[in-house]
């Protein structure tokens, strides 16, 4: 039991005195000290106490917008360890084509009086959407944080990574290289991600490459949707315009580029190199390793749980936007340009 204490005073940065007040339920020992001993527990993998162990503090509710993509499950994962650490049950609900709506998933565990909800994707991003859904939301005394998208029109916290700066990296990256033909692969323009990747874009061509907005608008920039089948579309497009290199808004689009760009006869990174979006799991190990940015998933799932946790409990977050920026990740997909594109 000593070498325990000892194991679990070390990783706790507490006294081996300390650790046995709370273990065996004292009093006299501060909220954050005990918490910091109960997380020590789970960390080293030992059973808390019957008596320690946390009661349920309620349901939190996570609405994805689908989980074929893997962004989705990796941030529901994140989002649902942080959940059960803080003693909360998470409930995951999915839509679907031609299934549950955003609105009646919100019904659904509103009904089931969750403590709050965290929403990714959703019809926040939009901005033809009525953001009225979320004050009203507000008004029944749900917490709410929202991902992916944000609204001066929704008095909420928002999580987002910096999409202009993300697109940023991507095009320094292929410039780098010699590529004068970068195109962008993106989703609907309603979505305010997709706004934002583009204003980055534009930027980034104009400061790079210094070509003209209108040139970079109707030339260089294609919009379809978050698929394979949706990056394949797109890429069509762009090689057809002498683009060389492909920023794609997913993983999943920038997998269907490679796709087209090998049924087209072409060698990725060799005559194309293609960049993806968000680094989901098993990224690295396609054909080529795909170079990709990496969306913060740790960093934004523990923040969204955090920030919800602390309007839960009556202290809430500012109702602001708090950005995380994004990463390079450089594998196999991207090279020199073409020597005839060289500039």
């Amino acid at each position: 039991m000593t070498i325990r204490l000892a194991d679990i005073a070390t990783q706790a940065g507490v006294s081996e005195a300390t650790v046995s007040r709370v273990l065996n339920g004292k009093p006299s020992v501060a909220s954050h000290t005990r918490q910091s001993v109960l997380a020590a527990l789970d960390v080293l993998g030992y059973e808390r106490p019957v008596r320690l162990r946390q009661r349920s503090e309620g349901l939190v509710g996570l609405i994805t917008p689908e989980l074929e993509n893997p962004i989705f499950p990796a941030l529901a994962q994140v989002v649902g360890q942080a959940l059960t650490s803080q003693g909360y049950t998470p409930v995951l609900a999915t839509q679907s084509p031609g299934g549950s709506t955003e609105d009646e998933l919100t019904e659904m565990l509103v009904d089931r009086a969750v403590a709050g909800i965290i929403y990714v994707s959703g019809l926040h991003a939009d901005t033809t959407a009525d953001m009225e859904r979320y004050e009203r939301l507000r008004t029944q005394g749900v917490p709410f944080v929202l991902v992916d998208g944000f609204s001066p029109k929704v008095q909420a916290p928002f999580i987002s990574p910096d999409d202009r700066a993300a697109v940023s990296l991507a095009v320094t990256h292929l410039r780098s290289l010699g590529h004068t033909r970068i195109g962008l692969a993106v989703g609907p323009k309603r979505f305010v991600p997709v706004q934002r990747k583009i204003e980055g874009f534009m930027r980034a061509m104009r400061d790079r490459l210094d070509l003209p907005s209108d040139d970079i608008e109707s030339q260089l920039i294609q919009h379809s949707l978050y698929t394979l089948e949706g990056g394949q579309a797109a890429a069509t497009a762009l090689i057809e315009r002498d683009c060389t290199a492909l920023v794609c808004a997913s993983d999943m689009m920038a997998l269907g580029a490679i796709r087209v760009a090998r049924q087209r006869g072409l060698d990725v990174p060799r005559d194309l190199s293609v960049i993806g979006f968000d680094d989901s799991p098993l990224i690295a190990f396609t054909d080529p390793p795909l170079t990709t940015i990496r969306k913060p998933v740790p960093a934004m799932g523990q923040a969204a749980v955090r920030t919800l946790l602390e309007e839960i409990g009556g202290t809430p977050a500012p109702h602001s936007e708090f950005v995380f920026m994004p990463e390079l990740v450089v594998r196999g997909s991207t090279a020199s340009a073409p020597r005839e594109h060289c500039a």
